[in-house]
């Protein structure tokens, strides 16, 4: 029997602790901290993970990223099914996943997850992973990521939440596309979804503005989730089959 390839020197053991409120049946979702000032020069060679050719002309960050972002995902398809394999990146530039799987990567600064599941379980899984915004930038931004309902939501809710309010908004609809558009193959931006509510204990209500399929048309309502920790601020998207 192989071992398992060796973790890179820039990433810190994976952990399957489920970081959100609500558990997802039949996923699995492992994480990782990474640090790119630790990155080796050996480190896809060790992990045994090909740097595309874009990834190898990047800075340290990127490297470091998308490679505990990799690591995260194969690991994750190994617990799910045995499956030894790393999702290359698509001319799309999402994560090309075997034909059975849906699945996610994402990663902010320091930190990485992948969440896996078989289709027969789940269509779509879209994670987002972002660092809370302070208020200044959290003001600057509101008027490019929320639409004009969102706006009037955050400005009768309490002003010290408008920073968690777009930080929430801009990462679920982020989670929002990378669950939804390998099912429709159609691209859709902030302005084609909106954020109906969000109660503290970690449930969103979306709606869709736009059609985006025979299936997926516009006023369609979907269910998120969230959580926030060490001050970032992770969501996810599941679309049961």
């Amino acid at each position: 029997m192989n071992s398992a390839p060796a973790l890179p020197a820039c990433c810190t053991p994976l952990d399957d602790h489920w970081p959100l409120p609500f558990v997802l049946p039949d996923t699995v979702l492992l994480s990782t901290h990474f640090d790119s000032s630790q990155l080796a020069l050996d480190d896809f060679h060790r992990s045994a993970i090909e740097a595309p050719t874009t990834i190898q002309r990047s800075v340290a960050k990127r490297q470091a990223e998308f490679l505990a972002g990799r690591v995260c995902a194969r690991a994750a398809l190994q617990r799910l099914e045995g499956l030894s394999f790393i999702p290359a990146i698509g001319e799309d530039r999402a994560p090309i996943w075997p034909g059975h799987i849906a699945g996610s990567i994402t990663h902010s600064a320091g930190r990485a997850a992948a969440i896996v599941a078989n289709k027969r379980h789940w269509r779509g899984l879209g994670m987002d992973l972002e660092n809370l915004l302070n208020a200044e930038r959290a003001e600057r931004l509101a008027g490019e990521i929320l639409i004009p309902a969102e706006l009037q939501r955050m400005a009768a809710g309490p002003r010290d939440q408008m920073a968690l309010w777009v930080t929430l908004t801009f990462s679920v609809k982020e989670s929002l596309f990378k669950a939804l558009y390998p099912i429709v193959q159609q691209r859709f931006y902030f302005e084609h979804a909106e954020v109906l509510e969000w109660t503290e204990d970690g449930h969103i209500r979306l709606r869709l503005l736009a059609d985006l399929s025979s299936e997926w048309r516009n006023g369609t309502e979907l269910d998120a989730q969230f959580a926030v920790e060490d001050g970032q601020l992770l969501s996810l998207v599941s679309i049961q089959a």
